[in-house]
């Protein structure tokens, strides 16, 4: 006979009835795992012919951080400019993270992509 033991987990973020949206921006509670690391592909960034990557985090989504970017909302020049696309395979494992853990994160995200060789703005 065999005997199924149920634990109870504790339940996921995913399970949580969803909680509406609210916009107003709180910069500051820095302890939600709220925070994303995003890559964005730039398109000859120093007119070299190579392409490069922009590393930056956000409180948002990497989808509307890259639209605010392109909007010109608090954007990076190179990536307004240069920005052709959010590289997700590059970052999406490692989000969603707490505020502290997003800036160390960012900085290795960058460090690691100049390592292969890449050119990489932001990340800092």
């Amino acid at each position: 006979m065999v005997m199924m033991i149920v634990m109870k987990k504790k339940p996921d973020a995913s399970e949580e009835p969803a909680r509406p949206r609210r916009h107003h921006h709180h910069a500051h509670h820095h302890h939600a795992h709220h925070h994303n690391v995003y890559v964005v592909y730039l398109r000859n960034p120093n007119g070299d012919g190579k392409a490069g990557y922009y590393v930056g985090m956000t409180g948002l989504s990497p989808e509307q951080r890259f639209k605010n970017h392109k909007a010109g909302i608090k954007a990076a020049r190179v990536v307004r400019k240069f920005g052709e696309r959010l590289v997700p395979r590059l970052y999406r494992h490692l989000n969603p993270m707490p505020y502290a853990k997003a800036k160390d994160m960012e900085v290795m995200l960058a460090e690691s992509l100049r390592k292969r060789g890449f050119v990489v703005f932001g990340g800092h």
